[in-house]
């Protein structure tokens, strides 16, 4: 018999998914997401340790949590990734792993991190074009991250997933190149609106290029039909591809595109994600103000149901949307690379 859900909010909506950032740090410094120079990042000391990683997950996983996603900033800076991948898939009951990275070294590193439990993978791919990667995350980095894509491939992590945000006036036009691009190679690639989560603060909504406009440039070289498939707690809807350039050479069928409309199209009512920070801060919604500290009670020496307890009143104080298209919206102070994705 299944046991009842436990991490239960005020709405009704039961958590079973558990975004972990690993650090704040990354090796990139994408024009979206942080400043050229400037950041300000999180102490040694006030990072969770791999044995602290492990009993928050541990807590979690007893609570109903069935899938942890490691993030970032970049979790391959990670000093030992793999080591922890393995120590987390052998938590009861085993969840489903994944990771989202920038894949920068993946190429070195797919395949131990294959054979250590990873079960999923999401890579940041936005452009194939080397100069407009190079203004775009400031540093001239393509080839090694299509050389991680292909290495995730050919390590076996499917369904492979390719996150892209367009900006207007950058690589909007390359939208049905992407996906042309990802058809081709059987990868999965979804859209994604640019969120209000810039260290920056320079997002501005009118600036945004919308859900909207990503299918009418993608319709000027692809058919595409709203995709039968029951969405649940997935927050891309997705599209079938019916027709398009190189159609004959797509080797996964049905094809498909989502898009993750997170600011126009809000799926709040439907998420069931937590997020912890690499400073063991617990966030129930990605754009909160305010978040539980589950770093210092750990350190403290509280028991397992005093932490327990902590994790499931802040479940329940779940607001019930981010609230961006509200008059009243603030930023989150932190950025998304302090968040985690």
């Amino acid at each position: 018999m299944q046991a009842e859900p436990r991490l239960v909010d005020q709405f009704g909506r039961v958590a079973t998914d558990l975004r972990i950032s690993l650090t704040d740090r990354c090796s990139l410094r994408c024009t979206y997401c942080m400043p050229a120079e400037g950041m300000q990042w999180i102490a040694s000391d006030d990072l969770l340790s791999g044995e602290e990683i492990i009993s928050l997950a541990q807590i979690f996983i007893g609570l109903g949590v069935r899938s942890i996603r490691l993030t970032g900033g970049e979790p391959l800076l990670y000093r030992d990734l793999s080591g922890l991948i393995k120590e987390l898939a052998q938590c009861t009951p085993r969840p489903e792993l994944s990771l989202t990275t920038n894949g920068i070294s993946l190429a070195d590193s797919a395949v131990d991190l294959v054979d250590a439990g990873l079960d999923r993978i999401n890579i940041s791919v936005d452009t194939l074009d080397r100069d407009t990667f190079t203004r775009l995350t400031r540093r001239n980095r393509l080839e090694d991250v299509l050389l991680g894509v292909a290495a995730a491939a050919k390590a076996g992590l499917a369904p492979l997933k390719i996150n892209s945000v367009l900006q207007r006036g950058i690589n909007l036009d390359e939208a049905p190149a992407l996906l042309e691009w990802a058809l081709s190679n059987g990868y999965q690639l979804r859209f994604i609106e640019h969120m209000p989560l810039d260290a920056q603060h320079d997002w501005r909504k009118e600036e945004m290029v919308t859900a909207e406009e990503i299918q009418e440039v993608l319709g000027t070289h692809f058919v595409l039909r709203p995709a039968e498939v029951a969405r649940g707690h997935a927050p891309a809807e997705e599209y079938d591809v019916l027709d398009g350039p190189g159609r004959d050479t797509w080797p996964v069928l049905p094809p498909r595109v989502g898009i993750i409309a997170s600011v126009t199209r809000p799926f709040c009512r439907d998420c069931d994600r937590l997020r912890l920070t690499s400073d063991g801060q617990l966030r129930t919604c990605l754009f909160a103000n305010s978040e539980t500290d589950l770093r210092d009670l750990l350190r403290s020496g509280a028991s397992v149901e005093a932490v327990e307890e902590t994790i499931l009143a802040a479940v329940a104080g779940k607001q019930a949307g981010h609230g961006i298209n509200n008059v009243g919206f603030l930023q989150p102070i932190r950025p998304m690379s302090a968040i985690g994705g």
